[in-house]
């Protein structure tokens, strides 16, 4: 388990490390529960140890209470004792556009840092990788809180 709330510069995940998590985001993608938007997401975690966790859209007739894929994939893994990631793939069906995680998921995954992966991929399967803090830059986070 990692109880350890530093977040040390992750190396880029061994390339069986990033096909697996780009094919679990695609696999998560396909459990998508989206009735109401028709826009299946999958997003699959990458843990400091190794461990994937994948997570699906969710959404609800009361729209407000959907989740999407990137925050499931994040409360699987701290349900089960994770907090330090080293990437996060991210599928949907956007044929002529990388998908981004919305400014919600953004925040969510800066509590875990700022210096991790996000693989952006488009449906035919290519990606492009980013930062996370290239994705939200002049963030704010935990440690924000012990300036006070």
């Amino acid at each position: 388990m990692e109880g350890d709330r530093q977040h040390p510069a992750p190396a880029a995940p061994p390339r069986e490390h990033l096909q697996l998590l780009l094919r679990r985001s695609r696999e998560a993608k396909n459990c998508a529960y989206c009735p109401y938007s028709r826009f299946p997401v999958g997003a699959a975690l990458l843990t400091a140890s190794g461990e994937i966790f994948s997570g699906c859209n969710v959404e609800n007739a009361c729209y407000s209470l959907g989740v999407c894929a990137e925050r499931a994939a994040i409360q699987k893994a701290i349900s089960e004792g994770h907090t330090s990631f080293r990437a996060m793939a991210i599928t949907s069906d956007l044929g002529d556009t990388f998908i981004v995680p919305c400014g919600a998921c953004r925040q969510v995954m800066r509590e875990f840092g700022t210096d991790w992966d996000v693989y952006l991929t488009k449906a035919d399967g290519s990606y492009i990788v980013k930062r996370l803090e290239e994705l939200l830059p002049l963030s704010f986070g935990p440690e924000d809180l012990k300036k006070v």
